[in-house]
This record gives structure tokens, C-alpha cells and sequence, in this order.
């Protein structure tokens, strides 16, 4: 019975895997049997051939697809049922029409670890699927290394980092010194580079807790960075999903820029998403990483994972005392002190987020802006 089980959630597994692709591990099968009733795997079906349809659109699909009839009373339970667990969306297009979409697998991650969850025998023993999930994919990494980079051609960006634009010490913008020496592609998408200004273009911003933060303290670490726990922020259509779903609440602009201040302090970093990865479209989500937790950071990363940034890192020599704060704080570990105690950047994965602007004390540090650039983050080969 368990096999024929398995052998169900595998088949809904593919469908969602529509939306996103996922490795269908022994982990993610338990995933989905956490997130999906078995009495919601025919409804499912329905969604076998396209995972975004209108009311109309799914009542025919369950017709051809699923051994049970549903009305429409009984669809829309369902639906909510499954927006609460992150497997689908239910959001209006731009007609006003509702649209039911499957969502990626690992948006249950996302979405579930977003609320403040207690921490039960359950929800330690879902944080340590999900973790397996990412072990998982960093031993795809490992067993394919040398084609890492190869690989990383084609992925698109997972994230775009935002600067911070002043100091901490003395509230003094930081200084940006745009390189005029590199020539701009003339179909670069422009798109805003200010945290604040992002905050502004919309009406409905909603905070949950970091899912990457809150699984790792289930799994007995503790963030080395002390930072606010609802530090992840949804935007527009999707702030208004994940409140409606009870992942997140809706907060107002004054109380997202006090909480932004408070993440600045603790010197995590501002990363953006888009829509589908499409820097042509409205940001949807600011996620605020710290390098300890962040499986997109140097330090933690097991799969590899694509930035966007238009910034890197500039020293003042002449300022800089040597205090180390800049390494220490630094997302991707690129600054080191040199012989002569002065900081110095010394890898390439520099995100340009401002986090070492912002907390020197001698405001010794700027920021190159730049046309955008692809900042690769590929994990440290294992020893044999």
C-alpha cells in the first residue's frame, strides 16, 4: 500500500514539477504527503495538462482528469486547503478573474516557514526534510562539479541585491562612483536600485519570519547575526496571497522601513525577486540574508545560485584603519585584511549590497556602480 501511495504523490510531484522543476527524492515524496491530503491527490489531477486555469477552465479538467466530480463549493475548499500549505495559488489576473495556479514545490517551504510556527516534534521533523531536499542537491552538485559552470550559463538569477545607501556612524549617504569606463548595454533593464523607493511603489507589503532562519534554528543553529525574526517581505499580489493564507501579515510602509532599519543594523542583506526571474517585471518579494543561513551565500551555499547585482565594493586605503569589520560582516567573505592592515577585496563574488558600507566606522568604503552583472556562487568542492 505504502509503494502505491509513493507512487501517487509522485505522479502529483510531476504535475507541480510543472511549475518549477524539483528532484523527486524520497524527502520531497514525505514533503508532499505533509502538504497534500490524499483525499486532495485526484483533485490534483485536474491540473495534468495546465496548471493555471480559471474556475470554468477546471471544472472541464476534472471532468477528463480526475475520477471524482467536485462542485464548485467543493473546488474552492480544496483550493484553500492547498493555498494554505503553499502548493497553489488563488489571485485575480488583470481582468478580475480568480485563476487557480500550481505553485513550485519548494514554494511549501518558503510559505510554511514563513509563519512563526512553534517548535513541535512536526515541524523540526519538516525542517529536517527540507534540509535533506538541499543535501540532496548539493551531492547533484558534487557528483557534476567540473560542469558547474556550464551549468550556471543558463540558469537565470535567482535574486538581485540591493545596497544599502548610507552609514550607519555617521548617516552619511555612501558614496557611489559610477565607472564610466564600462560601456552599458543599451537594452540593460533599468530597474530601482533603492530599497526604500521599492517599499514605496506598493500599497500592500506584507513580513513573515525567514524561512531559511527559522528552519535552521529548528535544526539546533542559531543565526550568528542576532537579526529581527519577520525579516521577509512579500509585495503587491503577493502580500496580499500570503496574509490571505495566514503566512504573513500586512504591515505599513512606516512599520517596513523600521524593521528594514533594524535589519540594516544586524547587517543582513537585501535581495530582491521578481516575478518568474524577469528583471522586466515588478518585484514580488525582499528576502534580507545573513551568510550563516542563506543557502545563496558563499558560506552556506550547497547548490549553485545566481545574483544580479549593478555594484561592487571600493576601499579607501588612506581611511580604512584595519578594524576588520567589513571581513567580518562581509555576505561572501570576499574582503580580507592585507599585510599592511588594509581592508582589500580578494574574490569576485562580491554581491555589492553596502553591508561593510554601512557598518565601517570610518566610513572608509564606497560602492562602483556598474552596468549588471551575473555574480555566479558555485559551493567548495568536497574532498575525496
Amino acid at each position: 500500500m505504502s509503494n502505491e501511495i509513493d507512487a501517487k504523490y509522485k505522479k502529483i510531484g510531476n504535475i507541480l514539477n510543472k511549475a518549477g522543476p524539483y528532484i523527486l527524492t524520497d524527502s520531497v515524496i514525505e514533503i508532499l504527503k505533509y502538504s497534500i491530503l490524499e483525499d486532495n491527490l485526484d483533485f490534483l489531477m485536474a491540473f495534468k495538462k495546465n496548471i493555471s486555469q480559471t474556475m470554468e477552465q477546471l471544472k472541464e479538467s476534472i471532468t477528463k482528469y480526475c475520477e471524482n466530480s467536485y462542485s464548485e463549493e467543493e473546488i474552492l475548499k480544496k483550493v484553500d486547503q492547498l493555498a494554505k500549505q503553499g502548493v497553489m495559488f488563488d489571485q485575480p489576473n488583470r481582468h478580475g478573474i480568480i485563476v487557480f495556479r500550481l505553485a513550485p514545490i519548494f514554494r511549501q517551504f518558503e510559505y510554511t516557514f514563513m509563519k512563526k510556527l512553534e517548535k513541535t516534534d512536526e515541524y523540526i521533523g519538516l525542517a529536517r526534510l527540507f534540509h535533506e531536499t538541499e543535501k540532496d542537491l548539493g551531492a547533484l552538485a558534487q557528483n557534476d562539479y567540473d560542469n558547474l559552470p556550464n551549468m550556471l550559463k543558463g540558469m537565470p538569477a535567482q535574486d538581485r541585491t540591493i545596497p544599502i545607501r548610507e552609514n550607519k556612524e555617521t548617516g552619511e549617504e555612501i558614496k557611489i562612483i559610477v565607472n564610466e569606463e564600462l560601456e552599458v548595454p543599451e537594452e540593460q533593464i533599468v530597474t530601482v536600485q533603492d530599497i526604500k523607493k521599492i517599499i514605496e511603489k506598493f500599497e500592500d507589503i506584507a513580513v513573515g519570519q525567514c524561512y531559511c532562519r527559522q528552519k535552521e534554528d529548528f535544526l539546533g543553529h542559531q543565526c550568528e547575526q542576532n537579526p529581527p525574526g519577520e525579516s521577509c517581505f512579500t509585495l503587491g499580489k503577493s502580500a496580499r496571497h500570503t496574509t490571505k493564507h495566514g503566512f504573513t501579515r500586512l504591515i505599513s510602509k512606516e512599520e517596513a522601513l523600521n524593521i528594514l532599519k533594524d535589519i540594516e543594523d544586524a547587517g543582513l542583506v537585501h535581495k530582491v525577486y521578481h516575478l518568474n526571474s524577469d528583471l522586466s517585471k515588478d518585484e514580488v518579494a525582499i528576502c534580507n540574508c545573513c551568510s550563516c543561513c542563506c543557502p545563496t551565500s558563499k558560506v552556506s551555499v550547497m547548490f549553485p545560485s545566481v545574483n544580479i547585482s549593478n555594484y561592487t565594493v571600493n576601499i579607501d586605503r588612506d581611511s580604512c584603519i584595519g578594524c576588520g569589520t567589513c571581513v567580518e560582516k562581509c555576505f561572501n567573505q570576499v574582503l580580507e585584511l592585507n599585510d599592511d592592515g588594509i581592508a582589500e577585496k580578494v574574490e569576485e563574488e562580491c554581491v555589492g549590497c553596502g553591508v561593510c558600507a554601512y557598518l565601517c566606522p570610518e566610513n572608509a568604503i564606497s560602492l562602483i556602480k556598474g552596468p549588471q552583472r551575473r555574480v555566479n556562487i558555485i559551493p567548495e568542492k568536497e574532498k575525496a
